[in-house]
């Protein structure tokens, strides 16, 4: 019968903290690097900062876009996407002092791999309303957008004022060049969409490489967690665009 000491418990005790240490900061790195490559190349989150998609998204609401499937089967007129401004039209940010150094590390970080969304205010949400080559035209006698010369009757989603049921006041004529998409929000009278940025010299068109993804669902908050219509049957009836 033999019988261990003080001090031979305490190195193996000390061992076997540091063992579990090792094991936790691994399962942390593993976490945060499949939330990386989820962010990257999967699911990214996001916050709606302003009202100009209202009724479908509020100010404030939390979003999950999907980056991955839009790769295989590409963008469908009707999908709200987010993208990165491609220049005019956010006005230029200020940027708040920096809070103390750990708290913005602390952000950094969780922004990095998906967990925060401190990048939002670079970005923008919208409904796709016109694919490479449509000609979108509004409006009609009936106040409805024609795209490739069919009407779309979007009035069970646009947020429009009692009474009024024209798709927009600001008339326009364009065909979307290849490789850009044009966008509008569905909040219409207070919207500063493609239609607002036509004096740019992208003529108001986003390009496709700015498209970070389509949104799919509402996480937050709780009693509006939910999918996101695209309302794709509207669009069932037009043609495509004449080569």
């Amino acid at each position: 019968m033999t019988t261990e000491s003080a001090a031979d418990v305490r190195p193996r005790r000390r061992r076997g903290f540091l063992i579990f240490l090792r094991d936790v900061l691994v399962i942390i790195v593993i976490a945060a690097l499949v939330s990386f490559l989820v962010k990257t190349f999967v699911v990214r989150s996001f916050y709606i900062p302003s009202a100009s998609m209202e009724r479908t998204l509020l100010v404030n609401d939390r979003i999950l876009v999907d980056e991955l499937t839009p790769n295989w089967t590409g963008y469908a007129r009707g999908d709200v996407v987010v993208f990165q401004d491609p220049g005019g039209w956010l006005p230029v940010h200020v940027k708040e002092p920096p809070g103390p150094p750990l708290v913005e590390a602390v952000d950094s970080l969780l922004t990095l791999i998906g967990l925060s969304a401190s990048d939002s205010e670079d970005h923008l949400v919208k409904r796709l309303i016109g694919l490479p080559g449509d000609h979108v035209v509004c409006c009609n006698s009936l106040g409805q957008i024609e795209i490739n010369g069919a009407p779309i009757d979007e009035l069970s989603y646009l947020n429009l004022p009692d009474g009024d049921t024209a798709a927009s006041n600001e008339p326009f004529d364009v065909t979307v060049p290849a490789d850009s998409l044009w966008l509008m929000g569905d909040n219409r009278d207070r919207s500063q969409d493609a239609r607002a940025h036509q004096d740019l010299p992208s003529g108001g068109f986003v390009p496709l490489d700015n498209v970070v993804g389509k949104t799919f669902l509402t996480t937050w908050p709780l009693d509006r967690i939910g999918t996101v219509d695209g309302h794709h049957d509207i669009f069932n009836g037009v043609p495509d665009p004449q080569r």
